[in-house]
C-alpha cells in the first residue's frame, strides 16, 4: 500500500492559543473557511467529536460527516472523513498549531492518505486535489483567523425574537418557504430559490432599504425541519466581508413559539466611508448594520407571526 504524506503551512499574526481555540470550536469554521457554510456536533465524548459540515465546492453544496480528535495541551487536532469518495481509499489530516511568538504562530496542515488499489492515476488525482484545496484555504483561513484574533470592533452579532400564539412548524414554513417571500414580505423585491437536495437551499434575493434602493444578495440554506434554519451569505453587500446566521422556532410545552433570527457579521472597514459617508466610522457602521438586518428580521419574524396565529 502506498501511503503518502503531504504538508502545507502558513504563518498567521495571531496568538497560538487564539489560533487553536477558533479551530478547535467548529461553530467558527463559516467564518474561518469561506466554503465552510455550517457546521454541526452530531457526538462529543471528551476530546473525540463527530461533526457534519455543509460547504460549497465548485458552487454547489455538499454535506459530509468528519470525526476530530483534539489535544489542546499540543495544539494539534487530527480528523478524518467517515466515508471517503473515490479515488480515495482512506484519508486522514492534522491541524499542528506552532506559536513562533506572543502574537504569531505557523499553522501547519498534514494530509496523509492512499488511493483505491493503489491506483498511480488515483493517487496523482488526489496530489493534485490536495495541493489546490489546501492552497486556496490557508491564505483564506490566515486572513479570518488575524480578523478574528484583532477583531477592531468589526464583528458584531445580535438576536431578534417574537412570541407567536401558534405552532413552530408553521412559524418555519413561512421562513422555509422563501420563493414566495416577494408575495409574503414587503421588503424582497425579488427572489430565486432552488433546492436540488432536501433541506439544503440556494436563496438569491433583492432586498429594499429604506431609501428605495436594493441590494443583490445570495445565501447557502441548511434547514432543519421544523426547528432551524442555518444560512451564509455567499454574495455580499459592500459593508459586510461576513454574513452567517439562523431562524430558530422553539414550542413550548403551551402551544406558544420562540422564533428567533440571529446574525453575525464581520464589517469590510475599507468600504465604510464610500457605502455610508466619509464622517462615519465603525462604530456608525456596526448602528447601520444593527439596524438594517434587524429591521428586516424584525419585519420577516412579525410576518411569520402573523402567518401562524392565522393557521392556530
Amino acid at each position: 500500500m502506498t501511503t503518502r504524506e503531504v504538508e502545507h503551512e502558513i504563518t498567521v499574526r495571531a496568538a497560538a492559543a487564539d489560533v487553536y481555540r477558533l479551530l478547535a470550536d467548529v461553530e467558527n469554521w463559516p467564518r474561518l473557511f469561506p466554503p465552510s457554510v455550517y457546521v454541526d456536533y452530531l457526538e462529543r465524548d471528551g476530546n473525540e467529536e463527530r461533526i457534519r459540515i455543509w460547504a460549497t465546492a465548485n458552487g454547489e453544496a455538499k454535506n459530509w460527516s468528519s470525526r476530530r480528535v483534539l489535544d489542546p495541551d499540543a495544539l494539534r487536532i487530527r480528523f478524518w472523513q467517515e466515508v471517503s469518495a473515490p479515488p480515495v481509499a482512506e484519508m486522514t489530516g492534522t491541524w499542528v498549531i506552532e506559536p513562533l511568538a506572543e502574537t504569531e504562530t505557523r499553522v501547519r496542515l498534514l494530509h496523509s492518505y492512499r488511493a483505491i488499489d493503489d491506483d498511480p492515476e488515483g493517487l496523482t488525482w488526489i496530489d493534485e486535489a490536495v495541493d489546490r484545496n489546501s492552497r486556496a484555504e490557508l491564505p483564506g483561513l490566515k486572513t479570518n483567523l488575524e480578523l478574528s484574533a484583532q477583531d477592531a470592533g468589526l464583528s458584531l452579532s445580535f438576536e431578534d425574537s417574537v412570541r407567536i400564539e401558534g405552532a413552530a412548524k408553521d412559524a418555519y414554513d413561512f421562513v422555509n418557504e422563501a420563493q414566495l417571500w416577494t408575495e409574503r414580505l414587503p421588503h424582497v423585491a425579488k427572489v430565486e430559490l432552488t433546492e436540488d437536495t432536501p433541506g439544503l437551499q440556494t436563496l438569491r434575493m433583492d432586498t429594499l432599504t429604506k431609501d428605495g434602493s436594493t441590494h443583490t444578495t445570495e445565501s447557502v440554506r441548511v434547514c432543519f425541519p421544523h426547528r432551524k434554519i442555518a444560512y451564509k451569505q455567499t454574495t455580499l453587500p459592500a459593508l459586510l466581508d461576513l454574513h452567517t446566521g439562523y431562524w430558530t422556532f422553539e414550542e413550548g410545552p403551551d402551544g406558544v413559539t420562540t422564533a428567533t433570527s440571529q446574525h453575525t457579521v464581520v464589517l469590510n472597514a475599507d468600504n465604510i466611508g464610500a457605502v455610508l459617508g466619509p464622517e462615519a466610522g465603525v462604530a456608525e457602521a456596526r448602528t447601520f448594520i444593527r439596524e438594517a438586518l434587524g429591521n428586516n428580521s424584525r419585519a420577516t419574524l412579525n410576518h411569520a407571526k402573523e402567518h401562524a396565529e392565522a393557521r392556530r
